[in-house]
């Protein structure tokens, strides 16, 4: 890395005609967390959301396409990256993927055909073919957003005893029990959110036994209560994620929560702000500007004292300095890249 630079950054983002990025890009951060970007390191069509293996060895990216694929990047010590393979995801328009703990298995959502889908990991980061798919079913209220399932989000579980999934299209968290040795996923609990929220992402809170859920469509997050030994997720208490009196269109897009479990940070679209909560005692602690447009992905560096916001609309990442109240402080302006969608640090 660059003398200056304390981590790296991966951007992923939209490609395609109206768009002047390529692939996924390389950025370095200093202490402050702004960044300098480097060129493209993976030419790759929609590579719309990144994941690191557990060993930092590997970087898999979906191709946000209607024939989704994943493809696997082996990440070289200079943070350039060499693509080892790609396989099908057997679903349109994959949107999410992740690790499990183990190293072992690749889980992805495919938005578009609402279905989420395990790949095993081989050797030296191989995607192998399909092991195990789940079809999501049904539809909300909302006649635009909500005509039939969309999965959006799926992750292990702090242990990797169990799968969370997300659908948009239904209102529903899906629990799936993970088996670590085959890849099988096997449905544990369907929990329905309240009508036209639509589930967009979630994130566990470092405790391990409760977590925080979006709501895209009402720009609302949720406090749930995790059984580690069951595999449950239990609604709690939901709250705005826009100030009071607010009155234009917003979506909610990503929550992360900081490693200490001490703050809560969740990103509105069309407002353009972050909203920050106590993760003591789920309060709200305030309604940030995010100084870009469009904040689609948010992410903490690896202390938790830098936050990154993707504005996909403007083109730009800003950081901001995270205070332990609660306040974010803008680390000089905002740094231009094409159409980021996804901010993965390293």
């Amino acid at each position: 890395m660059p003398e200056f630079a304390q981590y790296r950054v991966y951007v992923g983002a939209y490609t395609g005609p109206d768009s002047a990025a390529d692939g996924i890009r390389l950025a370095f951060a200093d202490a402050t967390g702004r960044l300098r970007c480097a060129d493209t390191v993976a030419h790759t069509y929609d590579p719309s959301f990144l994941a690191l293996s557990p060993d930092g060895g590997t970087l898999f990216a979906v191709n946000e396409i209607a024939r989704g694929r994943v493809v696997a990047y082996a990440v070289n010590p200079d943070g350039t990256l060499a693509e080892i393979n790609s396989q099908p995801t057997h679903g349109s328009g994959p949107c999410h993927l992740s690790v499990h703990p183990s190293g072992r298995f690749l889980l992805t959502a495919n938005y578009l055909s609402g279905n989420v889908v395990v790949h095993p990991i081989g050797e030296g980061g191989v995607l192998r073919e399909a092991c195990h798919a789940v079809e999501h079913s049904g539809q909300g209220p909302d006649k635009d957003r909500q005509e039939g399932p969309h999965a959006h989000q799926i992750v292990p579980s702090p242990d990797g005893r169990f799968a969370l999934a997300t659908d948009l299209g239904t209102d529903t968290v899906y629990s799936y029990a993970f088996d670590a040795d085959s890849g099988h996923m096997a449905l544990k609990h369907e929990i329905s959110w309240e009508p036209g929220t639509g589930p967009r992402h979630l994130a566990f809170h470092p405790d391990g036994d409760r977590g925080y859920l979006v709501g895209e469509l009402t720009s609302t997050i949720t406090e749930f209560a995790f059984d580690p030994e069951g595999g449950e997720p239990r609604p709690g208490r939901t709250r705005s994620l826009l100030p009071a009196g607010f009155e234009g269109r917003s979506l909610a897009a990503e929550v992360v929560v900081t490693p200490d479990g001490r703050l809560v940070l969740a990103s509105n679209r069309g407002h353009d702000s972050i909203a920050v909560f106590s993760g003591r005692d789920f309060e709200p602690l305030g309604v940030v500007p995010a100084g870009v447009r469009g904040p689609r992905h948010i992410a903490l560096s690896p202390s938790g004292d830098v936050l990154h916001v993707a504005g996909e609309l403007s083109g730009e990442i800003q950081a901001f300095a995270v205070a332990g109240d609660g306040s974010l402080t803008p680390s000089g302006d905002p740094v231009r890249t094409p159409a980021p969608a996804c901010v993965l640090v390293v």
